[in-house]
């Protein structure tokens, strides 16, 4: 990483379920893009959060469980660094998950606005999806995806209404899945994991704790 002024704080929050076969060197490897972004030499190194009270990055190997709750400074150029993270743990993954990545604007100045207009902040939120399969990973976003949609509607409707909601989904899907199949693109899961990400304006979201 460049030793220039960086713009973000970046937070990474998520847990990994491992196959029982994967040793902390093979953890080491696939997370490199991580701490060699850190300007760390190995892991253990990288693993440290910029804040004392996160966790940062644990294996926990009698869990079979990848933790992160991780925080970096960096630029637009981390979220290559995670396109290649995701790759590499796809192989390790014994089921789908999820990664929360907040990119945290460090140039934000409540007052920097223009007179009478709120300033901006540069906050971003990315979702980001590992699995061993496509259809693992797309299990976990449809599991999200209903859980969102559920928490939503339940302030309109009851929860007994929204079967027909949640089976729409379901078909959205199976749909997706299957096109994939047709294309021949089951042998990995696509580049970037399904990673997706949406503006938060101004808004400041919370870093999570475990």
């Amino acid at each position: 990483m460049s030793n220039y002024s960086t713009p973000f704080e970046i937070h990474v929050h998520g847990d990994v379920p491992l196959r029982p076969d994967v040793n902390y060197d093979q953890l080491q490897e696939a997370l490199k893009p991580l701490w060699k972004y850190a300007g760390a030499r190995s892991l253990a190194a990288g693993a440290v959060s910029a804040y004392e009270e996160e966790p940062g990055i644990r294996f926990d190997a009698k869990e079979e469980l990848l933790q992160m709750c991780w925080t970096v400074s960096g630029d637009e150029d981390f979220r290559q660094v995670l396109e290649e993270v995701c790759m590499a743990l796809n192989d390790l993954a014994c089921t789908g998950a999820a990664l929360e990545v907040t990119f945290y604007d460090t140039d934000f100045d409540e007052e920097a606005g223009e007179e009478g207009e709120p300033a901006q902040a540069r906050d971003d939120f990315a979702m980001y999806f590992v699995g061993p399969t496509p259809a693992a990973i797309m299990q976990v976003q449809r599991d999200l995806l209903v859980q969102d949609t559920i928490g939503l509607l339940e302030r309109h409707f009851d929860s007994s209404e929204l079967g027909e909601v949640v089976g729409a989904i379901d078909r959205l899907f199976d749909r997706r899945l299957n096109d994939l199949a047709n294309s021949m693109q089951l042998g990995r899961p696509p580049r970037g994991a399904g990673g997706s990400s949406g503006s938060h304006g101004g808004g400041r979201k919370p870093r999570h704790l475990h």
